[in-house]
């Protein structure tokens, strides 16, 4: 997280020589050479022992290996996955589906490493550094493409259910609409996307940040604290909330976890405010 992937990949090392069966480690040390687009081998010699024990699928929309899907050796840790998560959790309805919706998830998290720096650097010097503009113009290009490839895909499968493709695939399309540069394209969404929340067959967590983000872009208060802004210390803090003291109980409707917990663990901030019910 200081931005220095040498000394990450060194660190690691000694971790796995000294305790090779901690599959976190192994799965650390794998990343950070992936995301240093060097050791391709060593990057899959070291994933393919992090999930010899693992069913997750959190490989497979982990943006950190994005460089490790060029190559040929990735769809034998597609296949392998899918394999054992289904062997554990059941058959997907649509496992081609899901297959492409996990890896637009990959997709539309591009960069994200990369562009934490530009804001840590900013946080920390008070301006983005050079480097963050082009990487910033290639993260809404790659939104572009991911919303035109959603598209594709709902016109295709349809809409993307938990009890279709797995709760982690189904996020895909609400990453792809929450991203999109257009705020008409997430208010022509955003009633379905409640939808899938109500009807728990969709994630609340993303209906409640694209519910904001759509308030906040349109001069309005936020209704779950969601969205963040730098305060004039560069430091994060939630936007503006309707009715502040009443933010957990709005929270709770849809399964959400008290926004207390949320800011803190999201943004380390420490929100104070008495909450009431009505």
């Amino acid at each position: 997280m200081a931005g220095d992937m040498e000394g990450a990949i060194l660190a690691y090392k000694a971790a796995y020589k000294a305790a090779p069966k901690d599959e976190k480690n192994t799965y650390a040390l794998a990343a950070a050479m992936a995301l240093t687009y060097y050791q391709p081998d060593l990057a899959f010699k070291y994933l393919n022992i992090a999930l010899e024990e693992s069913s997750s699928l959190w490989a497979l929309v982990d943006n950190d290996l994005l460089s490790m899907t060029k190559d040929e050796r990735w769809a034998g840790i597609v296949k392998q996955q899918l394999r054992k998560f289904q062997a554990e959790n059941g058959a997907f309805k649509e496992p081609e589906y899901a297959e492409k919706l996990l890896h637009m998830i990959m997709t539309d998290q591009a960069l994200d490493y990369q562009i934490h720096m530009a804001r840590q650097s900013y946080m920390k010097n008070g301006h983005m550094p050079h480097w963050y503009f082009p990487l910033a113009q290639l993260k809404k290009d790659i939104s572009k493409d991911n919303f035109t490839e959603m598209e594709a895909l709902l016109q295709k499968y349809g809409w993307p259910k938990y009890s279709m493709v797995g709760e982690l695939a189904a996020d895909a399309v609400l990453l792809a609409i929450n991203h999109h540069e257009s705020e008409e394209v997430r208010i022509q969404y955003l009633e379905r996307v409640k939808d899938a929340c109500l009807t728990e067959e969709g994630s609340c967590m993303e209906y409640a940040k694209i519910n904001d983000r759509i308030l906040v872009n349109t001069d309005q208060l936020q209704d779950f604290g969601m969205q963040f802004r730098y305060d004039k210390n560069r430091v994060l803090e939630p936007f503006p909330i309707v009715d502040p003291e009443y933010v957990d109980q709005r929270r709770a409707s849809i399964g959400l976890e008290p926004l207390k917990v949320y800011l803190k663990r999201k943004i380390n901030y420490d929100w104070n405010v008495v909450q009431k019910k009505k």
